[in-house]
């Protein structure tokens, strides 16, 4: 296994090349932060496995610069619908009218093999990042200046890598949390499933719609998926066995109310158990733990995946601040302490919607039935289950930021107007990778402030609807609201601008150059 001297002595080791850990990899990439990512598989992982994420996902996809690459082949779903077992609605979420904000849809499938190589293509831009695959971690020796990491490739060949900090993005039988020495806890679900993915023409199609079918006797997730696929999952019976149900003839029983068995090619059929867990700490040190190393969830909402892209999203530049000597161990100590409470409130949600899905009993369905149809002849009731209003949003209610609400929540992302563009387009493509002062009041007295010298940061000054921008000089720029979302946003929060974090977090609020600077914080660890 031979690698490049200087990979002896990387800033970063990312263990662990699923869609986390090559999304980790690519932000870490554009951050210019010297990355190896070892991946056990010697090839691709090929299996449909994930297939849904959401609009904070693509936001941060899109932060990775691969929005494009990630979304060709996505189908949007645009309603959700739970059924009993005769088919008859009880409630249905309608997500063609649900709007976060975040400047993407709120439910999308994806295909996850086609995400992995658009993911791992993308770590191609980076002459600093390095992806080796058929390597494992064997062991880790962490001290007070950096990890040595022990790798063996598939001829048992050994190699020592020396790296600042280790990223542990492989799953959920994580090597990297054995060797830290870190302990799971909650639950694992005794239900067994079948997960069925494959592929049919259109017109092979029964049930155009994503559906949970909430059926006592076997309960159901069915939907079109990405590419012209489709996806089902079905619970199993007591004293069925995974070789009964993963036989074609089975499998082809089961599907057959929802597509043409005979033009449905299956791609996978698999069962699986799903769990309820999280690692007593997601730091060790230098070691730290992403995606379901760190947590597991039930599948009911589709957040297992987003979660992990979420801790990417947050861990990733406070690392690189940390490896610039621009912040301490305090800020790395805020990862685990803004990501844990999101997750678990998260994971609770989905094992709350797991109990209404998994009625055992006929008169337990009947009775949830009953109660979920009349619940929503009360509007708020009906417009908080239609709306998606039960997920719980991005927010940070203990980290790093200054103040109260909105600090510590994530900025909206509306399409706006820059200088000299061509059009409209999605904030965060103006914002750059780093920190940001957005807002009406921001002018160059704010961006001529000296105590953000030293951290990556970009000033935007918000324009009313239909003004023509007209600065764009280095980190100081115009842009036009171009639907006045932002404008509605600073009025709301009555202030003139908003200090927003790489990961589009609010850190701080306020009218002009007296507003918190991070470097304040950074630095102070």
């Amino acid at each position: 296994m031979s690698t490049p001297a200087s990979r002896a002595d990387v800033d970063v080791l990312v263990v662990g090349c699923g869609p986390v850990g090559a999304l980790t990899a690519n932000l870490l990439g554009r951050r210019g932060v010297t990355t190896l990512v070892v991946e056990r598989s010697p090839g691709p992982h090929g299996q449909p496995r994930a297939f849904s994420c959401d609009d904070e996902a693509l936001r941060i996809y899109q932060q990775a610069g691969l929005l494009a690459e990630v979304r060709d082949g996505m189908r949007t779903a645009g309603l959700v619908d739970y059924t009993d077992g005769a088919g008859r609605p009880f409630a249905e979420i309608t997500l063609s009218d649900v709007d976060f904000g975040l400047g993407h849809p709120p439910l999308q499938f994806f295909d996850q093999p086609r995400l992995e190589h658009a993911l791992r293509t993308g770590l191609a831009r980076f002459p600093h990042v390095e992806l080796r695959l058929g390597v494992s971690l064997q062991e880790l020796h962490t001290d007070a200046d950096g990890v040595t990491a022990l790798l063996s490739d598939l001829d048992g060949d050994t190699r020592q890598v020396r790296a600042r900090y280790v990223l542990g993005c492989d799953g959920a039988r994580s090597t990297t949390r054995e060797l830290a020495g870190i302990r799971l806890r909650g639950s694992t679900y005794e239900e067994p499933w079948l997960a069925v993915s494959g592929d049919l023409p259109p017109d092979a199609v029964r049930l155009d719609r994503t559906r949970f079918v909430c059926d006592w006797r076997r309960p159901a997730f069915v939907s079109p998926a990405a590419d012209g696929g489709y996806r089902l999952e079905f619970m199993l019976r007591a004293g069925e066995t995974a070789a009964r149900l993963e036989h074609p003839a089975a499998v082809a029983e089961l599907v057959a109310p929802y597509v043409d068995p005979q033009r449905f090619q299956v791609r996978r059929a698999a069962v699986y158990t799903f769990n309820h867990l999280v690692a007593q700490r997601w730091r060790a040190g230098r070691v730290f733990l992403l995606g379901d190393a760190a947590h597991q969830m039930p599948p009911f909402m589709g957040q297992g995946l987003c979660s992990g892209l979420r801790d990417a999203a947050n861990l990733v530049w406070k690392l690189d601040l940390a490896l610039h000597g621009q912040a301490g161990e305090q800020l790395l100590d805020t990862y685990e302490q803004e990501r844990r409470p999101h997750t678990e409130e998260m994971a609770r949600i989905t094992v709350q919607m797991g109990r209404i899905f998994l009625a055992r009993s006929r008169a337990g369905a009947k009775l949830r039935d009953v109660a979920l149809r009349g619940l929503q002849l009360i509007p708020r009731v009906r417009r908080l289950v239609r709306r998606f209003e039960f997920k719980p949003l991005p927010l940070h209610r203990r980290g790093w930021h200054v103040g109260g609400r909105p600090a510590g929540t994530m900025f909206p992302q509306p399409r706006v107007t820059a200088a000299g563009g061509a059009g409209p387009v999605l904030l965060d493509d103006v914002l750059g990778d780093g920190f940001a002062v957005v807002g009406p009041a921001v002018g160059p007295d704010v961006a001529a402030d000296p105590r953000w010298r030293g951290l990556p940061v970009r000033f935007v000054r918000v324009c009313p609807p239909g003004h023509a921008p007209g600065v764009a000089d280095g980190d100081y720029l115009e842009v036009a609201d171009a639907d006045g979302r932002l404008a509605a946003w600073f009025a709301r929060h009555r202030c003139g601008l908003a200090v927003l974090r790489p990961d589009r977090f609010v850190y701080a609020t306020g009218d002009g150059p007296d507003v918190s600077v991070p470097a304040q914080a950074a630095t102070a660890g």
